[in-house]
């Protein structure tokens, strides 16, 4: 039986022991024990209901996995390329996935070594990014994959509508087998054209929410277009899963991580830096910006007070961000907490020779690894914030793979919805992006908004003296 590894989460440098008087002491750290218990058992009877369904997707979905891999399987054998049409996390989390665990290049690589079609994500509606792929793609032999759960994403659908277009004047009734649509089962317009055109589709289960998605079709079925290993992603999602079933602090790290945020944004510290010292998990921080922010900022709490809470997720990349935003983070405000992700063993490691022996200030470098130097770098990053008496955390993977990465997504999921309930708000909602949303219908001639619109026209004229420019 494999023997697989686990991630580890250290918080030793929240602690007074470590940074001083901005850190958290004992007794202070005693009360959150007894509260992180409270708020992992009021989380757990929430499970099964509203929108916890993700917190079952590491084991509840045998056939659809059965499914997945088949049609990954014919698109692998059929297809050079593979675009994603979404947006928000219908598209951050397969973005994250892909560039955790396959070829840091891969699209550049020739199809013998990629073994599995390039793949785009497009999130964007810059006509000028729509208008450039179909310069890099052979329509032919390209699959897109829409998703959407509403079925009405305003960017998503004219995406589509822009592809299904194209791709109906090409090869008519044979559009059809170039779209797999990832939708509602039951609501929205998508799940309606699907049907009506004959599209494969994927299901995206009832409590699963776009930022808590990627371990559902939304981010398994691109994963293994690209022959990831979504068994083992899944397994190791529900490795963490079961790691966090408890309620003690002490040994539940999602709770640990979720509760010391918590009483770092009750001393002020209103920014949370993701800062992950690999390049394969540099899109790890945007999927993170995303759940963390958009579940976490509210205006009022589950009482209908008004709070206005939410800590701002802010993404870097070790070592590239050291020399652009470390020296803020040293010496400048304290309202920041800083998380490191770390790898203890690369997938390769690199050399550094001896070429300049004559210069010592370069050739100490020499007879070490890039993986010691970026190792380094984040000890020296880390023990430079705390020197600083500056807040910071580190999670460290084992390695990189499908079953850390599985880890480590259903951690920071857990750690999340763990600090919605300190919060005490609704984690799950986002009535900020639909006000914007909303406005967007208004503003194109939606049916039905006409009341919005009027709200906007409304709105005070802009005054030019506030206007600079030629």
């Amino acid at each position: 039986m494999q023997n697989f590894k686990t991630i580890r989460f250290d918080y030793n440098n929240m602690m007074l022991d470590y940074i001083g008087e901005e850190g958290i002491s004992s007794n202070e750290y005693d009360k959150l024990v007894s509260s992180a218990s409270a708020a992992h058992e009021k989380f757990m009877q929430s499970c099964g209901s509203g929108m916890t369904g993700w917190m079952s997707l590491p084991y509840n979905q045998e056939d659809v996995v059965s499914d997945i891999l088949k049609t990954a399987k014919e698109i692998r054998q059929d297809f050079d390329a593979f675009v994603v049409l979404g947006i928000g996390g219908s598209a951050l989390g397969p973005m994250a996935v892909f560039q955790a665990l396959c070829h840091l290049r891969h699209n550049d690589l020739q199809k013998s070594k990629r073994k599995a079609p390039k793949f785009y994500v497009e999130d964007n509606i810059d006509p000028e990014r729509m208008n450039s792929l179909f310069d890099v793609i052979d329509l032919k032999k390209t699959v897109f994959n829409v998703i959407t759960k509403s079925g009405s994403t305003s960017e998503t659908m004219s995406q589509f509508l822009i592809i299904i277009d194209v791709l109906k004047k090409a090869f008519g009734s044979d559009a059809s087998s170039h779209i797999i649509a990832t939708t509602d089962e039951k609501n929205g317009n998508l799940i309606k054209i699907a049907k009506d055109e004959g599209f494969k589709t994927f299901i995206i289960p009832d409590g699963v929410g776009g930022r808590f998605s990627e371990l559902c079709p939304v981010g398994l079925f691109p994963a293994a277009v690209l022959g990831i290993d979504i068994k083992l992603l899944l397994k190791g999602a529900n490795d963490m899963r079961l790691a966090c079933s408890k309620g003690e602090l002490r040994t539940n790290p999602a709770l640990a991580a979720a509760a010391l945020q918590y009483y770092a944004m009750s001393r002020g510290k209103s920014i949370s830096v993701m800062m992950p010292y690999a390049d394969s998990l540099k899109l790890m921080a945007d999927w993170y910006c995303q759940l963390w922010g958009e579940s976490l900022g509210k205006a009022t709490d589950n009482l209908a007070q008004t709070v206005n809470v939410g800590q701002t997720p802010v993404k870097a990349l070790g070592v590239t961000d050291q020399h652009s935003q470390v020296q803020l983070y040293t010496e400048g405000p304290f309202d920041k907490v800083v998380t490191f992700i770390g790898v203890d063993k690369y997938r390769c490691e690199v050399e550094i020779p001896l070429v300049y022996d004559q210069y010592p200030s370069v050739s100490f470098l020499s007879g070490h690894t890039l993986n010691e130097l970026i190792t380094a770098e984040m000890i020296a990053t880390e023990f430079a914030l705390t020197k600083n008496k500056r807040m910071n955390n580190t999670i460290m993977l084992p390695d990189v793979t499908p079953h850390t990465i599985g880890q480590l997504l259903m951690f920071f999921m857990l750690e999340t919805a763990y600090a919605g309930v300190f919060l005490n708000i609704n984690t799950f909602d986002q009535p900020g992006v639909e006000e914007g949303k909303n406005a967007t219908y208004a503003l194109l001639g939606r049916n039905g908004y006409a009341e919005k619109a009027n709200e906007i026209k409304s709105r005070p004229s802009k005054n030019q003296s506030f206007i600079v420019g030629l």
